[in-house]
């Protein structure tokens, strides 16, 4: 059925203001038929009393990782638990990570993810990891764009002898990014320095939770962030830097953006209000359930966080959410290289951007919009179909009670796992209800997802952030980087 939101004020990413919203029904598209006053409504109409409310686009976290298999075991949310847990926040989207194993044909891969997706309760799309590389990924690349609609590249500069990409995979990768129109997107830590002193410790006796983030300092994000975007510089080619944490990686993006490279950001909500003290504390379970990479760190970097995401340097909001339980995490308990990394937050990263930026300050609504949905929606491609409230938009919507406050909780939270990183934080904000392309997913505390209802987004190249002249020369001849041994690597 159509739904009216009545009430409300609108806030979008660029302005605020009093207004209905009239969705429609999901089997008529679930698009938003109408903004303003007075509207006349079909009859049989639901509706949403949003008075004292704010309606704003639905979040996009634009970096998960749903059901992946890593480090020996398997992520314990899935596509279905994943996405529900984020509707029941108010994120409406997320793109998720395909990451081949070494060696694995990209398309195999692919299409591996895309069904273990096909559960998802919200609408999902991909980037996909070049873990490697030869004349099959080159051409691989170009399929996934021209007919899979995947226009971002992740390159993993860490995790040795599993995922990373050396400064080869990276050349080669970037460059066929910049033909295609794609964006290449990075995990900036130095995987060489991170692989020694992770020996250097475990040599030491240095076997806990409290090794990881010493095993990880700010310096080796800050080198890699570094020399990737000096690989795009040179190759001409916009980068994405995702999960940023430490002031050394905000310093560089800083630098870059003033020089006029084209370059964007995310950051976490875990590594903007957790402290790196986690790592030391005595119960082992919980020092283990916060060990994710980059790892949380100090006030000083926190900070600069914050002032980068402010400043504009740092555009998007994501969570990496990446949950494992106790159990899994017990793996490494003799070895903390073997602790499997990852946190979770898709269900509490908008609370908890409205409770410390909004109400503290840091951000204006409206920016708050900007760094939870719209300037992902953007720089991914996904624009105005989702990141904005206008006419025509899929109806990804959230109620939003800046007054209501909650306390988080692995008793209450509707995540998979049986830790929360955020546990105990009372926040004030909350999603009261959650649309899904017209579909009420979210109500008061009632959770509607439906098992399947996600659709897959196609996200076609991003024209905005490329010449468009340069690419159709490039897409005639490979670039002469393109090489597998001696053999150039002919255009797919």
């Amino acid at each position: 059925m159509t739904i009216l939101i009545r009430g409300g004020t609108v806030i979008d990413a660029d302005r605020t203001y009093r207004a209905d919203v009239l969705c429609a029904d999901p089997k008529d598209g679930g698009t938003i038929l109408q903004i303003g006053l007075d509207l006349e409504v079909p009859a049989g109409t639901e509706t949403i009393d949003a008075s004292g409310q704010y309606v704003m686009p639905g979040g996009i976290d634009p970096h998960t990782h749903m059901e992946l298999p890593f480090m020996g075991t398997t992520a314990s949310d899935d596509f279905y638990t994943g996405t529900a847990a984020g509707l029941s926040g108010g994120t409406t989207s997320i793109i998720d990570f395909v990451i081949p194993s070494p060696k694995q044909p990209l398309m195999e891969a692919f299409h591996e993810w895309r069904g273990w997706a096909e559960k998802a309760s919200a609408d999902y799309g991909f980037h996909v990891a070049v873990t490697w590389w030869d004349e099959s990924v080159y051409r691989d690349m170009g399929t996934l764009v021209h007919d899979h609609g995947v226009s971002s590249f992740k390159h993993f500069m860490a995790y040795k002898n599993a995922i990373m990409a050396d400064d080869e995979v990276l050349v080669n990768s970037f460059a066929r990014s910049l033909e295609l129109g794609a964006l290449p997107t990075v995990h900036a830590e130095n995987g060489e320095l991170v692989f020694q002193l992770q020996k250097q410790l475990l040599a030491k006796g240095f076997t806990g939770p409290e090794a990881h983030p010493l095993s990880r300092p700010p310096e080796v994000e800050g080198e890699a962030a570094n020399r990737a975007i000096r690989i795009a510089q040179v190759l001409g080619v916009p980068i994405y830097i995702v999960h940023v944490s430490s002031k050394d990686a905000v310093d560089v993006i800083t630098r870059a953006r003033s020089e006029g490279q084209r370059v964007f950001a995310e950051v976490l909500p875990g590594h903007l209000v957790i402290d790196e003290s986690v790592y030391s504390d005595p119960d082992w379970t919980r020092a283990a359930a916060h060990v994710m990479s980059p790892p949380f760190r100090t006030s000083e970097h926190r900070e600069a966080l914050w002032r980068g995401l402010q400043s504009g340097q740092l555009h998007t909001t994501a969570t990496d959410h990446c949950v494992f339980c106790a159990s899994q995490k017990a793996m490494g308990r003799e070895d903390f290289t073997r602790i499997p990394n990852g946190c979770g937050g898709v269900e509490d990263r908008m609370s908890i951007l409205w409770h410390h930026g909004v109400n503290k300050g840091r951000l204006t609504p409206n920016e708050f919009v900007r760094v939870t949905s719209t300037n992902a929606a953007q720089i991914f491609n996904l624009f105005p179909r989702k990141g904005a409230v206008q006419v025509g938009a899929d109806a990804d919507l959230v109620v939003w009670d800046p007054a209501a406050t909650r306390t988080i909780s692995v008793k209450t939270h509707h995540q998979k796992v049986d830790f929360n990183v955020f546990e105990g934080m009372t926040v004030q904000g909350v999603a009261t209800h959650t649309l899904t392309r017209g579909a009420h997913a979210w109500a008061d505390g009632d959770l509607r997802a439906v098992r399947g209802a996600g659709q897959y987004l196609k996200r076609p190249p991003n024209g905005a952030y490329f010449d468009a002249t340069r690419i159709a020369n490039q897409l005639k001849e490979p670039h002469p980087i393109h090489r597998a041994g001696d053999k150039v690597v002919k255009a797919a």
